[in-house]
């Protein structure tokens, strides 16, 4: 078992026998720091090496790194679902690999008693990718957030999509950089005051949704970080896709950007405000069940069910998630408040040949026609030059 040393510059490695007990990075504790999620925190137990497959318990993949995230942050709530969901997913640790980039989601990975890599800035997707090409029977995760993967990391993370590695992108959304101390990020609002942008913020934000939808993403989901029972489902059901999935979370940083979604994500006003898209179901909300989604034209709109309308769910757009065409899944992910009520779930989910998979077809049909190659043949083989 390989699990992941906590340094202060983030990127060391650090590895450990399969049978070793009470090392450093197998066990820990995660509970207490963060947000009281809609289901237990959790605590985890440290110094036993893993059980067999299949007997797997949350503290198998809980290690025993303390978590440096602020007291409150919505990163601990979105750690404590991803490390319940693994057990659950039947992949020994020792096929598991976390990768993340530079942020306060980059700590990701050594609170994970996995593999991982804590990589440079933006740049995950593409060391996941070499981790995914050549080794494709590994389950590969990228951890990152709104500034790492959507600014620097924008062109890594749009070719990881359209590629359609069997990757698992979660990007934490919070609308501000917080390990920077709060400047604004890709997706902050316009107009926006930031301690960058004192004046309000210029740039129209990116919607991360709609940037992976039109990169072709096979899998595109949306959660919340306090909806800690939705959010594992959405997490499992993006383990389980075959070929990319990315999903996006609202999470909270309550020091630089507190709130940020308080005005649907919470508890009180969530079913009045969010839309949980359920394949095959009708698009209805609200907490009486008397709101829809339906076509107007080629725009969606909001109806009232019931009383004088005398519309009924049988109005109401029906989800269909694995259509082919991306454009409804494009027109949900630019639904927003405070004219349409938030969607979440899975957007898309459809299948498509994978990156990994074709690589290997193309190396098996090339040695079937020509034979293994030889290095010292390929290196005297075509164009060369004697420098004398």
């Amino acid at each position: 078992m390989s699990t992941n040393g906590n340094t202060d510059n983030g990127n060391d490695l650090l590895k450990k026998g399969p049978n070793e007990t009470g090392v450093a990075g197998i066990g820990g504790n995660v509970s207490g720091g963060g947000p009281q999620p809609e289901s237990e925190p959790g605590s985890v137990v440290a110094g036993k090496a893993a059980p067999p497959p299949g007997k797997l318990t949350k503290a198998d993949f809980s290690s025993d790194q303390e978590v440096r995230w602020c007291p409150g942050c919505g990163d601990y709530a979105i750690l404590n679902s991803i490390q319940k969901v693994m057990p659950d997913l039947g992949i020994p640790r020792e096929k598991i690999v976390f990768v993340s980039g530079i942020g306060c989601s980059s700590r990701f990975p050594y609170y994970m008693n996995t593999y991982g890599f804590h990589s440079i800035h933006g740049r995950a997707p593409a060391v996941a990718t070499g981790i995914k090409a050549s080794n494709p029977e590994l389950s590969v995760w990228v951890v990152t957030g709104d500034g790492d993967g959507l600014s620097i990391g924008g062109n890594h993370f749009m070719h990881a999509l359209r590629r359609n590695l069997d990757l698992n992108i979660i990007l934490f959304n919070n609308r501000i950089y917080g390990l920077t101390k709060g400047q604004y990020s890709p997706t902050s609002e316009f107009g926006k005051k930031t301690k960058s942008t004192p004046m309000g913020v210029i740039d129209y934000p990116v919607t991360p949704l709609s940037l992976a939808i039109a990169s072709e993403a096979t899998f595109v989901a949306r959660a919340i970080d306090i909806d800690v029972k939705h959010l594992s489902t959405m997490v499992e059901a993006a383990a389980k896709h075959k070929g990319v999935s990315f999903v996006e979370v609202y999470q909270n940083c309550n020091i630089f950007n507190d709130g940020a979604f308080d005005s649907f994500t919470e508890r009180s006003v969530r079913p009045e405000r969010v839309l949980y898209l359920e394949h095959g179901r009708p698009m209805v909300f609200g907490k009486n069940r008397d709101r829809g989604i339906r076509m107007n034209g080629t725009r969606p709109e909001v109806i009232q069910l019931g009383g004088e309308t005398g519309l009924n769910e049988n109005d109401c757009l029906v989800h269909d998630a694995e259509i082919e065409d991306p454009s409804v899944a494009f027109m949900l992910a630019r639904m927003e408040q405070p004219d349409f009520p938030q969607p979440v779930g899975i957007f898309r989910d459809v299948r498509r040949e994978t990156y990994e998979d074709l690589l290997v077809q193309q190396i098996e049909d090339a040695v079937s026609r020509q034979g293994r190659g030889q290095l010292q043949k390929l290196i005297h083989s075509g164009d060369m030059w004697v420098v004398e």
